[in-house]
Protein backbone atom coordinates (compact mmCIF):
# COMPACT_ATOMS: atom_id res chain seq x y z
CA UNK A 1 0.00 0.00 0.00
CA UNK A 2 1.54 2.94 -0.74
CA UNK A 3 2.36 5.78 1.46
CA UNK A 4 0.17 8.48 -0.42
CA UNK A 5 -2.73 6.61 -1.76
CA UNK A 6 -5.35 9.25 -2.16
CA UNK A 7 -8.96 8.44 -1.89
CA UNK A 8 -12.72 8.88 -2.35
CA UNK A 9 -13.84 10.66 0.49
CA UNK A 10 -17.92 12.52 0.77
CA UNK A 11 -17.91 15.52 -1.59
CA UNK A 12 -20.87 14.07 -3.68
CA UNK A 13 -23.59 15.69 -5.64
CA UNK A 14 -26.79 14.94 -6.80
CA UNK A 15 -25.05 15.10 -10.76
CA UNK A 16 -21.81 13.58 -10.02
CA UNK A 17 -22.44 10.73 -7.46
CA UNK A 18 -19.16 10.63 -6.33
CA UNK A 19 -16.10 12.79 -6.37
CA UNK A 20 -12.59 12.20 -5.29
CA UNK A 21 -10.80 14.42 -2.71
CA UNK A 22 -6.79 14.11 -1.60
CA UNK A 23 -6.40 12.48 1.27
CA UNK A 24 -3.03 11.30 2.48
CA UNK A 25 -2.98 7.84 4.06
CA UNK A 26 -0.11 6.54 6.09
CA UNK A 27 1.24 2.98 5.96
CA UNK A 28 -0.24 0.75 7.13
CA UNK A 29 1.38 -1.00 9.93
CA UNK A 30 1.80 -4.58 10.11
CA UNK A 31 -0.85 -6.70 11.83
CA UNK A 32 -0.49 -7.90 15.24
CA UNK A 33 -1.20 -11.96 15.52
CA UNK A 34 -3.99 -12.81 18.10
CA UNK A 35 -2.33 -15.78 20.22
CA UNK A 36 -5.36 -17.60 21.98
CA UNK A 37 -4.31 -20.17 24.84
CA UNK A 38 -6.30 -23.49 25.28
CA UNK A 39 -4.85 -25.77 27.73
CA UNK A 40 -1.21 -25.93 27.75
CA UNK A 41 -1.15 -25.23 23.39
CA UNK A 42 -0.71 -22.02 21.80
CA UNK A 43 -2.13 -21.40 18.53
CA UNK A 44 -1.50 -18.12 16.20
CA UNK A 45 -3.61 -17.97 12.94
CA UNK A 46 -1.59 -17.86 10.06
CA UNK A 47 -1.74 -15.09 7.79
CA UNK A 48 -4.25 -15.09 4.65
CA UNK A 49 -2.54 -15.70 1.44
CA UNK A 50 -5.25 -14.51 -1.06
CA UNK A 51 -5.23 -15.03 -4.82
CA UNK A 52 -2.98 -13.95 -7.50
CA UNK A 53 -3.03 -9.84 -8.74
CA UNK A 54 -6.01 -9.82 -11.26
CA UNK A 55 -8.01 -6.68 -12.48
CA UNK A 56 -12.32 -7.29 -11.79
CA UNK A 57 -14.15 -7.37 -14.80
CA UNK A 58 -17.49 -8.19 -13.58
CA UNK A 59 -19.23 -7.24 -10.26
CA UNK A 60 -22.07 -9.16 -9.10
CA UNK A 61 -24.42 -8.09 -6.24
CA UNK A 62 -27.54 -10.68 -6.41
CA UNK A 63 -29.53 -9.27 -3.21
CA UNK A 64 -29.50 -5.74 -5.02
CA UNK A 65 -29.70 -6.74 -8.27
CA UNK A 66 -26.46 -5.85 -9.84
CA UNK A 67 -24.75 -7.47 -12.38
CA UNK A 68 -22.24 -5.06 -14.28
CA UNK A 69 -18.87 -4.74 -15.59
CA UNK A 70 -16.00 -2.88 -13.94
CA UNK A 71 -14.08 -0.58 -15.24
CA UNK A 72 -10.56 0.73 -13.78
CA UNK A 73 -10.03 3.78 -11.80
CA UNK A 74 -6.62 5.63 -11.31
CA UNK A 75 -5.71 9.71 -10.37
CA UNK A 76 -6.64 12.63 -11.74
CA UNK A 77 -3.91 15.18 -12.50
CA UNK A 78 -4.77 16.80 -9.56
CA UNK A 79 -3.90 14.40 -7.62
CA UNK A 80 -7.69 12.89 -6.90
CA UNK A 81 -8.72 9.77 -7.19
CA UNK A 82 -11.26 9.44 -10.65
CA UNK A 83 -14.66 8.54 -10.77
CA UNK A 84 -16.23 6.42 -12.83
CA UNK A 85 -17.11 8.25 -16.38
CA UNK A 86 -20.41 5.23 -16.86
CA UNK A 87 -22.89 5.89 -14.27
CA UNK A 88 -24.04 2.57 -14.60
CA UNK A 89 -20.46 1.01 -14.52
CA UNK A 90 -18.42 1.01 -11.15
CA UNK A 91 -14.73 1.17 -11.05
CA UNK A 92 -12.17 -0.32 -8.96
CA UNK A 93 -9.26 1.50 -7.89
CA UNK A 94 -6.35 0.04 -9.56
CA UNK A 95 -3.78 1.84 -7.33
CA UNK A 96 -5.09 -0.88 -4.75
CA UNK A 97 -5.18 -4.68 -4.23
CA UNK A 98 -7.24 -6.32 -6.44
CA UNK A 99 -10.20 -8.66 -4.89
CA UNK A 100 -9.01 -11.11 -3.19
CA UNK A 101 -5.62 -9.88 -2.47
CA UNK A 102 -4.71 -9.17 1.07
CA UNK A 103 -5.50 -5.62 1.78
CA UNK A 104 -8.60 -3.65 1.17
CA UNK A 105 -10.05 -3.57 -2.40
CA UNK A 106 -12.23 -0.69 -3.16
CA UNK A 107 -14.56 -0.27 -5.79
CA UNK A 108 -16.31 2.94 -6.18
CA UNK A 109 -19.91 3.44 -8.12
CA UNK A 110 -22.18 6.17 -8.23
CA UNK A 111 -25.28 6.62 -6.39
CA UNK A 112 -27.47 8.85 -9.03
CA UNK A 113 -27.84 11.54 -11.24
CA UNK A 114 -30.47 13.58 -13.29
CA UNK A 115 -31.14 10.51 -15.00
CA UNK A 116 -32.37 8.77 -11.52
CA UNK A 117 -30.59 5.82 -9.61
CA UNK A 118 -27.07 4.83 -10.57
CA UNK A 119 -25.11 1.54 -10.22
CA UNK A 120 -25.00 1.89 -6.50
CA UNK A 121 -28.14 3.45 -5.84
CA UNK A 122 -28.94 0.57 -2.87
CA UNK A 123 -25.86 0.13 -1.54
CA UNK A 124 -27.60 1.28 1.33
CA UNK A 125 -29.91 -2.08 1.74
CA UNK A 126 -27.36 -4.72 2.23
CA UNK A 127 -27.65 -6.66 4.80
CA UNK A 128 -24.71 -8.76 6.60
CA UNK A 129 -24.29 -12.25 5.21
CA UNK A 130 -25.35 -10.83 1.55
CA UNK A 131 -22.75 -12.41 -1.13
CA UNK A 132 -20.58 -9.97 -2.94
CA UNK A 133 -19.16 -11.55 -5.94
CA UNK A 134 -16.48 -10.20 -8.43
CA UNK A 135 -15.17 -12.39 -11.64
CA UNK A 136 -11.26 -11.42 -11.90
CA UNK A 137 -9.95 -11.22 -15.55
CA UNK A 138 -7.41 -14.71 -15.24
CA UNK A 139 -11.02 -16.64 -14.35
CA UNK A 140 -10.98 -16.80 -10.57
CA UNK A 141 -14.53 -15.88 -9.16
CA UNK A 142 -13.96 -13.94 -5.58
CA UNK A 143 -17.06 -14.74 -3.46
CA UNK A 144 -17.47 -12.24 -0.83
CA UNK A 145 -20.03 -11.83 2.29
CA UNK A 146 -20.91 -8.16 3.63
CA UNK A 147 -19.68 -7.37 7.23
CA UNK A 148 -20.91 -4.28 7.82
CA UNK A 149 -22.62 -1.32 6.31
CA UNK A 150 -21.90 2.35 7.32
CA UNK A 151 -22.30 6.25 6.74
CA UNK A 152 -20.17 8.48 7.30
CA UNK A 153 -19.95 12.41 6.95
CA UNK A 154 -18.00 13.58 4.30
CA UNK A 155 -15.57 15.21 6.36
CA UNK A 156 -15.29 12.29 8.66
CA UNK A 157 -14.42 9.46 5.95
CA UNK A 158 -12.46 6.75 7.72
CA UNK A 159 -9.88 6.52 5.14
CA UNK A 160 -7.44 4.67 6.96
CA UNK A 161 -10.43 2.02 7.86
CA UNK A 162 -11.83 1.75 4.09
CA UNK A 163 -8.40 2.05 1.95
CA UNK A 164 -6.13 0.76 4.85
CA UNK A 165 -4.87 -2.73 4.61
CA UNK A 166 -5.18 -4.61 8.07
CA UNK A 167 -3.96 -7.93 7.47
CA UNK A 168 -7.36 -9.32 5.96
CA UNK A 169 -8.90 -9.88 2.70
CA UNK A 170 -11.73 -7.25 2.15
CA UNK A 171 -13.40 -5.65 -0.81
CA UNK A 172 -15.29 -2.43 0.22
CA UNK A 173 -18.04 -0.66 -1.94
CA UNK A 174 -17.86 3.08 -1.93
CA UNK A 175 -20.66 5.58 -3.33
CA UNK A 176 -22.93 8.91 -1.24
CA UNK A 177 -25.64 8.72 0.22
CA UNK A 178 -27.20 10.60 3.55
CA UNK A 179 -28.96 14.00 3.19
CA UNK A 180 -28.77 15.67 -0.39
CA UNK A 181 -28.18 19.48 0.08
CA UNK A 182 -29.89 20.85 -2.28
CA UNK A 183 -28.21 24.48 -2.03
CA UNK A 184 -24.76 23.02 -2.67
CA UNK A 185 -25.76 20.01 -4.79
CA UNK A 186 -23.60 17.77 -2.80
CA UNK A 187 -24.55 14.94 -0.34
CA UNK A 188 -23.60 15.22 2.51
CA UNK A 189 -22.19 11.74 3.51
CA UNK A 190 -20.53 8.44 2.27
CA UNK A 191 -22.00 4.91 2.37
CA UNK A 192 -19.73 1.92 2.62
CA UNK A 193 -20.42 -1.62 2.41
CA UNK A 194 -17.95 -3.68 3.89
CA UNK A 195 -16.97 -7.31 3.13
CA UNK A 196 -14.75 -9.99 3.91
CA UNK A 197 -13.78 -12.76 1.34
CA UNK A 198 -15.95 -16.23 1.66
CA UNK A 199 -14.11 -18.28 -0.79
CA UNK A 200 -12.46 -18.21 -4.19
CA UNK A 201 -13.51 -20.19 -7.09
CA UNK A 202 -10.73 -21.79 -9.97
CA UNK A 203 -11.63 -21.41 -13.70
CA UNK A 204 -12.44 -24.66 -14.71
CA UNK A 205 -10.05 -25.80 -17.52
CA UNK A 206 -11.06 -25.99 -21.20
CA UNK A 207 -10.75 -28.85 -22.73
CA UNK A 208 -7.74 -27.44 -25.43
CA UNK A 209 -5.81 -26.50 -22.17
CA UNK A 210 -6.43 -30.41 -20.65
CA UNK A 211 -5.70 -31.57 -24.02
CA UNK A 212 -2.34 -29.42 -23.76
CA UNK A 213 -1.34 -30.23 -20.55
CA UNK A 214 -1.78 -34.03 -21.40
CA UNK A 215 1.28 -33.88 -24.25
Amino acid sequence: MLAGVLVLVGACSLWVGVRGHRVSLALPTRPHHVVSTVGSSTTVPAAPTGVARSAPVALSIPAIGVSVLVSQLGLNPDQTVQVPTDFQVPGWYRLGPSPGQVGSAVILGHVDSYQGPAVFFNIRQLVVGDAVDVTLADGVVADFAVTSVAMYPKDQFPAQQVYGSHGSIGLQLVTCGGTFDSQTGHYLSNIVAYTSLVRTIAPVPTDAARTEGRN
